[in-house]
């Protein structure tokens, strides 16, 4: 049976295997096949309780946006970008739900930055606006960690946004080329919100930022773009836990430990 293209899709390991599957209510289903070549349903089912979540891709580059929400601009007293200030994380900083955000004691202040996550399905090169999000698969969560004190720091942002662990990614992808500029995205800091806001206060659009990057450097089937932060950034500890919560894509949670 061939999966609606609105289907959460996901990545999983239950019983010492991995699987690629999508959510049905409390389960997941197995299928054959990933987002990017297609895929099937197996007719084999697991409680979604049972299973580890994994990050949903392992992905090809991670790009990111930096200030592109206006009340995130202002909290950091920076002017307005006239487009989209784009950096890199290494592959390195990726993990799943769940799994532990690790907090060197020496790199100072470490801040949560909750974002929309948009998976590139389809290899692009200097595509043009109108026609960005034909080539974008899905949608999911991503928590843009960040050493602050060290960002502030260096000339660049590198360091501050590349430790091991420093991109919580997950934990599903909402298989839709666009999502609504309504929709909330909601991070919460030991179950309190902390971040909320909807993907219209967005300074540069999806299909923007997709277009913007295609310019200088070829997209790939794999690669996702964190599209930004919104108001509300803060400290995390040791012993913390936040919570990104996209309405319609799900709930990415992770604990935040010390590094040994």
């Amino acid at each position: 049976m061939k999966i609606e293209a609105t289907e959460k899709y996901c990545r999983f390991s239950v019983d010492g295997k991995t699987y690629n599957g999508t959510v049905r209510g409390n389960m997941v289903d197995i299928v054959e096949g990933d987002i990017f070549s297609g895929f099937s349903g197996m007719r084999m089912s697991y409680p979604i309780e049972r299973v580890k979540l994994l990050p949903p891709i392992t992905p090809t580059k991670v790009w990111c946006v930096g200030r592109n929400y206006v009340g995130h601009v202002r909290e950091l007293a920076q002017e307005l970008p006239s487009e989209p200030l784009i950096f890199m994380k290494p592959l390195t900083t990726i993990v799943g739900s769940g799994d532990p955000v690790r907090i060197p004691e020496w790199a100072g202040r470490i801040d949560y930055e909750g974002e929309l996550a948009a998976v590139i399905g389809k290899r692009c090169r200097k595509v043009a606006e109108a026609e960005a999000l034909s080539y974008v698969v899905g949608y999911s969560c991503f928590n843009d960690v960040t050493a602050r004190e060290l960002q502030e720091r260096d000339d660049q942002w590198t360091r501050a946004k590349s430790f091991d662990t420093f991109g919580p990614f997950g934990p599903f992808i909402l298989l839709k080329s666009e999502i609504p500029g309504e929709t909330r995205i909601t991070t919460r800091l030991n179950g309190n919100v902390v971040q909320q806001d909807s993907f219209s206060s967005m300074i540069f659009s999806v299909a923007r930022i997709v277009s913007h990057i295609s310019r200088f450097a070829t997209l790939e089937p794999g690669d996702i773009i964190a599209t930004g932060t919104p108001e509300g950034i803060g400290k995390v500890s040791p012993g913390d836990r936040v919570e990104v919560e996209i309405d319609g894509v799900g709930v990415l949670s992770n604990p935040f430990v010390a590094e040994h």
